[in-house]
């Protein structure tokens, strides 16, 4: 059969899709060797379609295709950061619709956008197509072949370009493929935010004898139709555009008075306009939602905490266990509930065996020969100052003191800069030289190139999960939910997701004061945190794990049953599905 014919199928197939939710996120992690993600934001659309493929729920997604990646990062012996392009070929992995052009007006010039289709298969037979929007056409100048190349590379001009794209392009590309009965539009963070417009240009009424833009632009139609999700409470994280900049792209496609109206006066913000033209906002975590109400005073904001997709993080050794001991499990993930009832000794031995795999990895990469008898913390996130990675560092006599008194601790730490991020290099820097002054007292290594598989890797093999952000930034955080699924307890700030998961002592221990969502660091802020990291490490962490062992593994379990059984898309789903979709 002819790839002609084939696509001829796939065109025919996707005009009968039963897609009444259309996802689209800037950025869409799969897989480890599909590199269209940078973190947290991606992975979690990525579990989002993998459980609706699980669960046969009509979804349909969209994104853009990165032919050179996010970045592979290198590091020098002194942590000094390096980043080069992700070379893959997207037809190893992809299906291009070769007889599908959109276009787009950017700056006076019609892009040509060519779709490629990725299927989502979920465990119960279900499906969900994922479009990759590719500017790299023959057709197409130069520069504007580059506008899909990097994630999150370039200036504003270009952020704006591929927020053109994702959710102008996107739009009129489900409208091509003729995909109907779509009845939610999810916008996965203000990237997606430009569709509205698109909806806005498409609903317009001519109707030359009136002003009034309520009668001439439908925007109650829009908002009927689109919901919106927000994930930072950063104000840098909320995308802003001169208007300059943006008549300058987008011509006159919207009138400006229309813009301002529901993007703000001074400058084209995306939140606002999201807010303004979605039926229904929520937050990442009832912290979070607390937040972006007091960020945006008058929008009522809701909350949907995340979840990770619980079949993809938990490592080999615990799906063994659970298929063992809780039938049923990847489908209904509420069965982790009865983790509880696992035989101590071999949730023990499967947590050691997830152990040796990180460290034999960390022997072949780096040469450090870790013991798997060794109290062992992993940290993993983006480099970036809020997320104090070095907080742990702050006091060394008093971690070594801590570390001859009550037990040897062994660090993993791993996670990229943002190129352009001078502040989160200086961190990674830091790290290693924190590593060369603890020498052999306390190993530390810092793994290079943090992706997919090297998260699930390090979330199942430590024994214990640090977080440290500033309150309240941590919007929910999915890394220490990973590392519940495979019966690693956090030792978190009380921000996010872990606020609504902690039992102090039962799911893990808390970092900092009780929580609050509307706190202001101040200079004080970090000793406070380090003295609470430091005393819960020595009075309790390190002691239970090295004399108490049956209560450590109870502390396992624990995390299992009450963590894990909750935080995932399954549950997530659901109140998407209930709560907000189904209005």
């Amino acid at each position: 059969m002819t790839t002609t014919m084939q696509n001829s199928d796939i065109y025919s197939e996707l005009k009968h899709l039963d897609a009444r939710i259309a996802y689209f996120s800037m950025e869409i992690g799969l897989r480890v060797d599909l590199p269209t993600y940078s973190g947290g934001l991606g992975v979690l659309a990525g579990d989002t379609i993998k459980a609706a493929a699980d669960h046969r729920l009509p979804f349909v997604a969209v994104t853009l295709l990165y032919r050179e990646g996010y970045f592979n990062q290198h590091l020098d012996d002194h942590g000094n950061q390096t980043e080069e392009p992700v070379h893959w070929d997207p037809a190893t992995l992809l299906t291009e619709l070769r007889e599908v052009t959109i276009r787009v007006e950017i700056a006076g010039r019609s892009i040509a956008l060519r779709p490629w289709l990725y299927r989502v298969e979920g465990l119960s037979g279900g499906q969900v197509p994922v479009f990759f929007l590719d500017s790299d056409l023959p057709e197409n100048e130069p520069e504007d072949r580059k506008l899909t190349a990097q994630l999150y590379g370039g200036d504003r001009r270009y952020r704006l370009s591929q927020e053109i794209i994702l959710g102008i392009g996107g739009l009129r590309l489900l409208r091509q493929l003729e995909i109907s009965g779509i009845r939610n539009f999810h916008l996965n963070e203000g990237h997606a935010a430009l569709l509205t417009l698109e909806l806005l240009h498409l609903y317009r009424r001519d109707i030359e004898e009136t002003w009034d833009p309520d009668q001439v632009w439908d925007h109650e139609r829009v908002r009927r139709q689109c919901v919106f999700t927000t994930h930072t409470p950063v104000p840098a994280g909320h995308d802003r555009f001169d208007y300059g900049l943006v008549a300058e792209l987008l011509g006159d496609f919207i009138p400006l008075e229309v813009l301002k109206r529901f993007a703000g006066e001074e400058d084209l913000n995306l939140t606002n306009l999201a807010l303004n033209l979605c039926r229904h906002t929520n937050a990442v975590s009832k912290c979070h939602s607390m937040v972006s109400r007091r960020m945006f005073p008058g929008y009522q904001i809701e909350s949907v905490t995340n979840g990770v997709h619980s079949p993809s993080w938990t490592c080999p050794e615990f799906q063994k266990l659970y298929d063992r001991y809780l039938p049923e499990w990847r489908l209904d993930n509420s069965l982790l509930r009865n983790a509880i009832m696992i035989p101590a000794e071999e949730l023990f031995q499967a947590h050691q065996d997830a152990k040796q795999r990180l460290l034999k990895y960390i022997t072949d990469h780096c040469g450090s020969k870790f013991d798997p008898e060794v109290l062992t913390i992993g940290f993993a996130r983006r480099a970036t100052p809020y997320k104090r990675a070095t907080l742990l560092f702050s006091d060394p006599e008093r971690l070594n003191r801590i570390t001859r008194e009550q037990g040897p601790l062994q660090l993993v730490l791993a996670g990229k800069a943002h190129p352009h991020d001078e502040p989160g290099k200086q961190l990674i820097r830091d790290i290693f030289t924190a590593a060369r002054q603890f020498h052999d007292n306390i190993k530390i290594v810092y793994l290079e190139n943090y992706n997919m598989t090297l998260g699930s890797l390090l979330t199942s093999g430590v024994d214990l999960w640090l977080n440290t952000p500033i309150r309240p930034l941590e919007a929910s955080g999915t890394s220490g939910m990973k590392a519940a699924h495979n019966g690693v307890p956090n030792f978190s700030v009380l921000d996010g997701w872990w606020i609504e998961g902690w039992i102090e002592g039962k799911t893990g221990w808390a970092i900092g004061p009780p929580p609050t969502c509307f706190e202001t660091p101040d200079p004080e802020t970090n000793r406070l945190d380090a003295e609470d990291l430091y005393g819960k490490l020595e009075n309790e962490i390190i002691p239970t794990y090295y004399r108490k062992r049956e209560a450590w593994i109870e502390v396992m379990r624990q995390a299992i049953s009450f963590n894990a059984s909750f935080f995932n898309t399954y549950r997530m789903l659901l109140e998407y599905y209930m709560n907000i979709y189904r209005q």
